[in-house]
């Protein structure tokens, strides 16, 4: 394909929600996933996710033909800015995620995602200008107190938490102001941690325990399989991020913690006091009324006979 070819036309808030749910859902089973790497060092792991990303890139690049988009954002110094540090935020956010979920802290991860959505819709209210409705505010103000709620009986992780949160809800707003799509982004971003990401691979091949690719068939293909479990979410949910309201973008991260709680609860063994259980009620039927709030004022907004022009 060309790579002078017109750029992608807008994606619709109705594709974009589809992109930010199978995100989510990439994102709520990679702990199931990170099985299969438990004795990689969580490190070596990002690094070779790095690694492994960075060739699907330059493939999605040259099927979308938008070579001429990246090189006209290597040539903004804005742009690049802000993409060193979302490649910053988002390296140091998936070393905390793959800590956590090996070191035993599922909740913790569950619950950093589930602090993210409040940080991201303070977010898209502070830089954004954007406005939640009644309803909407009710669900937060639901969400706030079960995930304070939570907080408040972690707080020997709840540093990790809120590292993981503020971490991703930053790339999330950066990423989404940034005048760079979704694939040149992505692209970028692992241009700028290829250098260290080799490095740490390489170190780590030559130390007493060897590289991960050397661990067996089951864990080298696993390791790179990563550029898929890598590539594919964040490519949708940059994607997503540019077709929906922040705020809307930061009420739908709640899938994804909701899925790490449940595989933390069956799969993982971790134990569940009732109060957490309360408060996980708390924020699902906040959830649940956020949505309801949302498609409630889509299908006001939607024209009719009597309206045909409503927008």
């Amino acid at each position: 394909m060309s790579s002078t070819a017109a750029p992608a036309p807008p994606v619709s808030q109705q594709r974009g929600l589809v992109y930010s749910l199978i995100a989510h859902g990439f994102w709520g089973l990679m702990p199931l996933y990170l099985l299969l790497v438990h004795d990689v060092p969580a490190l070596e792991f990002v690094a070779w996710r790095l690694v492994f990303t960075l060739p699907l890139c330059l493939i999605a690049l040259w099927w979308t033909g938008t070579f001429a988009e990246l090189r006209a954002v290597v040539r903004d110094r804005r742009a690049m800015l802000t993409l060193l540090g979302t490649a910053a935020l988002i390296g140091v956010n998936w070393f905390l995620y793959v800590q956590a979920i090996q070191t035993g802290h599922v909740y913790a991860a569950s619950l950093g995602y589930y602090i993210l959505p409040l940080v991201m819709m303070l977010l898209g209210m502070v830089f954004l200008g954007e406005r939640l409705n009644r309803l909407q505010w009710g669900a937060v103000l639901l969400a706030g107190v079960g995930v304070g709620a939570l907080a408040l009986g972690a707080l020997t992780t709840l540093w990790l938490s809120l590292a993981m949160a503020l971490t991703f809800g930053t790339y999330g707003l950066l990423r989404k102001t940034v005048q760079a799509g979704p694939v040149v982004g992505l692209t970028l971003e692992t241009l700028i941690l290829m250098p260290l990401s080799l490095a740490v691979v390489g170190w780590y091949a030559a130390g007493p325990q060897g590289s991960a690719l050397e661990q067996g068939p089951l864990v080298a293909t696993a390791v790179a399989g990563s550029g898929i479990m890598t590539a594919v979410p964040l490519i949708m949910f940059a994607t997503a991020a540019r077709a929906l309201p922040y705020t809307v973008i930061g009420f739908l991260q709640f899938l994804s913690p909701t899925l790490v709680f449940i595989l933390g609860l069956t799969v993982f063994g971790e134990p569940l006091k009732p109060a957490q259980a309360a408060c996980y009620v708390m924020i699902w039927l906040a959830a649940g009324l956020f949505t309801w709030a949302m498609l409630r004022g889509r299908r006001a907004n939607q024209p009719t006979p009597d309206n045909p022009i409503a927008d």
